[in-house]
Formats: C-alpha cells, structure tokens, sequence
C-alpha cells in the first residue's frame, strides 16, 4: 500500500511524504502507482522548477518527501491542494492501495 501523509498549518500543506508501493499490479504495470507517482513528481516538479521554491526534498524508490517554509507553502498552495484532491480521488477508487494521512505540523 502507498500512504501519503500531508501536514497541514491551518489550511496550508507544509509537507507532503509518500512512501510504499500501491499493490495493485505487478511492477511497471501497476496503474495506482503510476497515477500516484505522476501527480507526486508533477506537484514537485512544478514547486521546485516551475516556480524556482527551494524547499526540502528527499527522493529514492518508494519514498517522496518535500517539506516547505510556510511563506513558500502559501505560494504553491494551489498546487499542494490540487494534488491532496487528486490523491484523495484516487484514494476512493482505490482504497486498498492508497492511505491518506493527513496531520498538523509541528515545527
């Protein structure tokens, strides 16, 4: 199962962590993981390229974290709540291979 937690301030996200792999097919075929890994690397890509953010990224196979400033948070956060909506569309389709967590960040 893939889980994503999100970690809010107020009704900003500060970070989002995906970890896992989906399940639902074998590797290379599964099209939750693929869904999920497309949405994820979109989201980020954008906030580190597109709109030239710096924030905290960690990345290795299964693992995806990026945790931003809340000034830089603001600035993505049409991009961080469009990717929380998608993911939790998927997680409803899917509900056996996606888990959203959704917490309060704590600096």
């Amino acid at each position: 199962m893939t889980t994503a937690k999100f970690l809010f301030s107020d009704d900003t996200i500060i970070s989002f962590e995906l970890s896992g792999h989906s399940g639902a097919g074998e590797y290379g075929t599964d099209i939750v993981c693929s869904a999920v890994s497309s949405a994820v690397y979109m989201a980020a890509n954008t906030i580190i390229e597109i709109m030239k953010l710096n924030p905290q990224a960690e990345v290795r196979d299964g693992y995806l974290k990026l945790e931003m400033s809340f000034e830089d948070a603001r600035k993505s956060k049409v991009i961080t709540d469009g990717l929380y909506l998608h993911l939790s569309e998927l997680q409803g389709q899917y509900p056996n291979n996606l888990k959203l967590e959704r917490g309060v960040f704590d600096a």
